[in-house]
């Protein structure tokens, strides 16, 4: 069937809506089922529309205690809408979808199509098959039926991309449920792999992030321990690739070759996501993380030898069980020594599914609450000295679209600096486009953003504003719903995940 066909089978007028929750992962599978839906003749709903629209696609994650409540709770509240409106779809995909699979449909019956991460492909098969049956179709693959980059994709941004290099996980994080819902590590083939990133730079795309569950694994599946390495440098060989990224590493996997190509290749950003979890050795042995506070502070300590300017941030849980007092100042004692220019910090929720879920010694709620504003105050403190750092120096920062909420009536555009800072700066006399690139100096810091309030230097026209000025001068598209994750212009601050899938790396 033709795309013109497909779009006569499911009506040209019809609409839908995707709203997705938790990783970076599930973001970039989000912009796959976008453009498989637009294979099949569907538009997307206008922003704002909340739920009206003819198809609602939840995208889920089952990372936190409560996802099945948030996710029946909206579904709760579509159920009228969907009376009122006969020919209205849902369908709940994701993470949770391959957990709970047929429990979602017994607790919300009006549901029509439930599909897990292995296939994602058949959403659009689905779709019609429960509307020509009449009835709910729930297919849950156990295995992965194709690498989902082969599949169509409408992108979030004209000028950054997500490009996946492998699926699942072969780690057994005592809190992460991700492995068992997304499988063992599967790689993808290098050559794969740096085809479509040229194929992205040939649409203009100007920074990629390499994306996966254990991103500095990537090898095991394909007998290379120096896989990863290889593959940042030969990303360094694109013409045209301006900014690589990757998230997100596991400090077990975080190997010597792979320091040196980041240091050794221009285009891979001095900027690194490091997810520590815990400074306890004991908390790391329960939390079945294979390294220690020790080798965990050593790769810091030799990736700022090789790249002294590198930001480098990191996820921490708070309260796992069994944490004493003794514990958690382990972990104030590494971020001390860390210098993180930020962290993402979670409240340990019991995952269900989990072994921690059902460890002894699960921690006070007042506790873990204490804990966790005692560590935010003391990483805000150092992200505001480490910003502070930054103040007199000059960047070259990419124009990124939706970061500055406030531009408008500040009158300033904001972008990311190589190693991620968020920088706000003023809005030049020159048009500068999204995918752009300015260079400004930086005079004033806050703990979350930098701020360069002076002339802007030089304006670098790309082509990713190329790219971003022709996507935005086709005829409008309706513009989708995206929920629990950051917005994408620029693949957003890494990790864009607050309690996703980026926990198990």
């Amino acid at each position: 069937m033709t795309s013109s066909d497909r779009s006569q089978a499911v009506g040209v007028n019809k609409s839908y809506e995707i709203r997705t929750y938790g990783c970076q992962m599930n973001v970039h599978d989000s912009e796959r089922l976008s453009g498989l839906l637009e294979d099949a003749g569907y538009v997307r709903a206008p922003e704002g529309s909340d739920g009206d629209a003819d198809v609602v696609v939840f995208n889920t994650c089952a990372v936190r205690e409560n996802a099945d409540n948030k996710l029946y709770g909206n579904l709760g509240r579509l159920a009228p809408m969907k009376t009122r409106r006969p020919g209205m779809q849902i369908a709940v995909g994701g993470c949770l979808a391959q957990k709970d699979r047929e429990t979602i449909v017994e607790k919300a019956p009006w549901v029509d199509v439930v599909f897990g991460t292995h296939n994602i492909g058949k959403l659009p098969v689905l779709l019609e098959r429960a509307r020509v049956q009449e009835e709910a179709q729930v297919e849950i693959a156990e295995s992965l039926e194709a690498f989902p980059s082969t599949l169509p994709t409408r992108r979030e941004s004209a000028y950054a991309a997500w490009v996946s290099i492998s699926v699942g996980c072969n780690n057994t994080c005592t809190f992460c449920i991700v492995p068992a819902l997304r499988g063992k590590e599967e790689d993808r083939r290098p050559g794969d792999i740096l085809a479509e990133i040229e194929a992205l730079v040939g649409e203009g795309v100007s920074e990629i992030t390499l994306l996966g569950q254990n991103v500095n694994a990537y090898g095991s599946d394909l007998g290379d321990r120096e896989a990863f390495s290889k593959l940042l440098r030969a990303c360094g060989e694109i013409e045209g690739l301006e900014r690589v990224r990757f998230t997100s590493p596991h400090p077990r996997d975080f190997t010597d070759d792979v320091i040196a190509a980041m240091a050794e290749t221009p285009n891979v950003m001095p900027q690194l996501h490091m997810p520590l979890q815990s400074g306890s050795d004991p908390i790391l042995k329960a939390m079945r993380r294979s390294y220690r506070q020790e080798r965990f502070l050593g790769i810091i300590e030799k990736v700022r030898a090789a790249i002294p300017h590198a930001a480098i941030s990191t996820d921490i849980i708070v309260g796992f069980p069994g944490e004493t007092e003794e514990d958690f100042q382990q972990t104030m004692h590494t971020v001390r020594e860390a210098r993180f220019a930020n962290a993402f910090t979670f409240q340990y929720s019991k995952r269900p599914g989990t072994p921690a879920a059902t460890m002894e010694g699960q921690i006070p709620k007042e506790v873990v609450q204490d804990r966790y504003m005692r560590l935010v105050a003391l990483q805000e403190e150092i992200s505001w000295e480490e910003n502070k750092k930054q103040v007199g120096r000059t960047l070259e920062v990419m124009v990124a679209e939706g970061e500055g909420r406030k531009d408008g009536a500040t009158h300033r555009l904001s972008g990311r600096a190589p190693d991620n800072r968020l920088v706000h700066f003023t809005k030049p006399d020159a048009e500068v486009r999204p995918g752009d690139v300015v260079t400004v100096e930086i005079t004033y810091a806050a703990p979350h953003h930098l701020l360069a309030e002076g002339p802007t230097t030089a304006v670098r026209r790309t082509r990713a504003g190329d790219a971003w000025e022709k996507r935005n001068a086709a005829p409008a598209q309706p513009q989708g719903v995206m929920l629990g994750i950051p917005t994408l212009g620029v693949p957003a601050p890494l990790p864009a995940a607050t309690g996703g899938c980026a926990l198990p790396s």
